[in-house]
């Protein structure tokens, strides 16, 4: 008996992807320092892996939560993010604590 998908995920497999220059129309203006198309890619293999391992930290609430209490590890913001307001004070949160972040194209 096979299983059948559900309609959000058959949607975005219909839809067809954005290349990186068509993901850099949508960023904010506050996304810098943006990560190159090669790093985006190193990003997104290094966040597969620490799902696979239970080592992500996802949500503005979550993340800041552990920045305050002095975790270790890199921030992938999502450049098309909206409102700005939400995240605007997560990279400062950063450079205060030294710890690296990086903006990614699409939260896709």
């Amino acid at each position: 008996m096979a299983r059948e998908k559900p309609e959000a995920a058959a949607e975005a497999e219909a839809a067809p992807e954005l290349s990186y220059r068509e993901q850099l129309e949508f960023l904010n203006p506050i996304a810098q320092p943006l990560a190159s198309r090669k790093l985006t890619r190193k990003l997104l293999k290094c966040i597969r892996k620490a799902t696979r391992h239970k080592q992500i930290r996802r949500g503005v609430k979550e993340v800041q939560k552990f920045i305050n209490k002095g975790e270790k590890g890199i921030t992938v913001l999502a450049g098309d993010t909206l409102p700005i307001d939400v995240y605007c004070h997560i990279p400062i949160m950063c450079e205060d604590r030294s710890l690296p972040y990086a903006y990614v194209p699409s939260k896709t």
